[in-house]
């Protein structure tokens, strides 16, 4: 499948690598939910929107503490927060794009007439 896709955008996220590199590097992208319970079956739609939801929580949760850790003076490496926080601005960006496109799927269908 060709595009940005969820398992796509976590690779981007986790590993910094772009979609080319993602392609050229022909490794296949771990699904580390169904290694843990033996699952080998794709997961449901509403699985990857809950684990993609839940990545982009986390990534704001973890700026929020290291800007935290900043503001107070428990740490004083400022480009380490920046970029955290920029990832979790990425991540907050890519989930609203994610969503806005589902929604215009959702209402495209809606439109259908049968």
């Amino acid at each position: 499948m060709d595009g940005l896709t969820i398992s796509n955008s976590d690779a981007l996220l986790e590993r910094g690598q772009t979609l080319k590199e993602i392609r050229n590097s022909n490794i296949a992208i771990p699904n580390p939910k169904a290694e843990a319970t033996g699952q080998t079956g794709a997961k449901s739609f509403a699985d990857t929107l809950k684990d993609a939801v839940q990545s982009v929580n986390t990534a704001q949760k973890e700026a929020d503490v290291k800007a935290q850790q900043l503001a107070t003076g428990k740490t004083h490496d400022i480009a380490d927060v920046m970029i955290t926080t920029e990832k979790a601005d990425i991540a907050l960006k890519l989930m609203m794009s994610v969503r806005n496109k589902i929604i215009e799927a959702y209402q495209e269908i809606m439109k259908m007439q049968v």
